[in-house]
């Protein structure tokens, strides 16, 4: 079946979707950009409270794909207790060698977690490499916010491709990027195991404002009743 990720960043919003029963807590600071980072501490105090019952992502922030301070962010952010760590694959610089340099924390079984921008025109063969390095998932997003969801970012038979070529190497698959309840009936017909949310999740769909507590039991409500029919 496919779960709802949520993104939230503070332990205030974590209680809130941890209420809606999401299948993950997804921590970052939308303020930061697209897959904007929290601090270290806040990172840790948010995975202690809690405790273990949902599991939790978290990303390193924008950064630019170099092999050093990747890796650097990366090992640092799984010295949390974070169960995944997501890494932005933004375009340009060092993809390959920074997915090698990073092979060396999954072998001490650390969940890795590739995030593709489908507004960049990703080359899916990056799937091979990230498979090879031991990395646990891959996720779709956008990287430019205001223009719209990844639905009007990418056809519908290129979403399949990426959910299809994604579980045939037996990566986690998830989808998102400024997704909304309509979406939802549509991307489920692909079964990716997750559904990412934010915006979708605020007043206002502002993705930088706070959770509506109706918003996200709407969006839960949707993905749960899809799973079943």
């Amino acid at each position: 079946m496919t779960g709802m990720l949520a993104s939230v960043n503070s332990m205030a919003e974590a209680r809130l979707v941890l209420s809606a029963h999401v299948d993950i807590i997804d921590l970052k600071q939308p303020a930061l950009g697209a897959l904007g980072a929290l601090d270290i501490d806040t990172v840790t105090q948010i995975v202690a409270g809690v405790n273990g019952r949902c599991p939790v992502s978290a990303t390193i922030g924008d950064m630019p794909m170099q092999p050093a301070p990747v890796f650097n962010a990366v090992k640092a952010m799984t010295e949390t207790g974070v169960d995944y760590v997501k890494i932005g694959f933004f375009p340009g610089d060092d993809w390959h060698g920074t997915v090698k340099r990073l092979s060396a924390l999954t072998v001490q079984n650390n969940a890795l977690i590739a995030v593709l921008f489908a507004d960049t025109q990703p080359e899916l063969n990056i799937l091979d490499l990230l498979k090879e390095a031991g990395f646990k998932g891959v996720m779709l997003d956008t990287m430019n916010k205001h223009q719209g969801s990844l639905t009007l970012q990418m056809t519908k038979m290129e979403i399949a491709q990426f959910v299809t070529q994604a579980k045939a190497r037996q990566l986690i698959c998830g989808l998102a990027g400024s997704l909304r309840l309509e979406d939802i009936a549509g991307l489920m017909s692909y079964r990716p195991d997750y559904l990412g949310f934010r915006g979708a999740l605020c007043r206002q769909h502002n993705r930088v404002g706070q959770l509506n507590e109706q918003a996200v039991a709407t969006i839960r409500h949707a993905i749960k009743n899809a799973c079943f029919n």
